[in-house]
């Protein structure tokens, strides 16, 4: 076993560990499916550093600011810790912190300055899960999480929502799908997630489509 593998069980086991309470959309099984998507894409990539990509992977979730009173540092501060007792080089550890402050949507308003092909991978592997399938049955169950309401016609969804008006959101779940996830598709940056990203927004508005028809008793 390298050094390499060895960093990387001890940061699933450091992630499984702090995720252990975490709700259903955002715990180890989320991170899991993001690391595998993200190495998926990351072997299209030459130019990308794929440990670093699977690292951030694994650690992007660990401390999201909606579970912990809306801190947006406490996730660079849990994972910097953690960084120091492992042994990797100061380019990778800098890209690993960059990557957990600018991978979350935020609103749209979450955007690096300077982004790089790993970011970019990481990024698109996260947001692939909030859509399609998975990230239906996600958005449905953080709304129950939230005692949200499905849906009421009477309050439509805010477009260009500014970062306190995302956070702070208590609209009803089906606005989030007009708010967030229909808009991912055309914010992917690898073809990869291009690509993956079509069938899923698909998908979802597939759904839509049958909602309200079920919603009116159109059918």
């Amino acid at each position: 076993m390298n050094a390499q593998e060895v960093i990387r069980i001890k940061t699933e086991q450091f992630v499984i560990d702090k995720l252990k309470h975490a709700e259903a959309g955002h715990n180890w099984q989320h991170v899991r499916r993001v690391t595998d998507t993200a190495k998926h894409i990351a072997q299209k990539h030459s130019n990308a550093d794929i440990f670093v990509v699977e690292l951030s992977a694994l650690l992007h979730d660990i401390s999201d600011a909606k579970f912990n009173g809306g801190d947006e540092n406490k996730a660079q501060n849990v994972v910097s810790e953690f960084l120091k007792e492992i042994n990797i080089l100061p380019l990778q550890k800098e890209k690993i912190l960059q990557i957990i402050k600018y991978v979350s949507f935020k609103g749209g308003k979450n955007i690096c300055p300077e982004p790089f092909i790993e970011l970019h991978i990481v990024q698109d592997a996260d947001r692939l899960d909030a859509i399609g399938a998975i990230g239906i049955a996600r958005t449905f169950h953080y709304g129950g999480f939230k005692n949200r309401i499905i849906y009421n016609p009477d309050i439509p969804p805010i477009k260009n929502m500014t970062l306190d008006q995302y956070r702070n959101s208590e609209a009803p779940t089906i606005n989030h799908f007009y708010e967030k996830l229909l808009l991912l598709k055309d914010l992917m940056n690898t073809p990869e997630g291009k690509e993956m990203a079509q069938q899923r927004h698909q998908f979802m508005e597939l759904f839509l489509q049958q909602f309200f028809n079920e919603w009116n008793n159109e059918n």
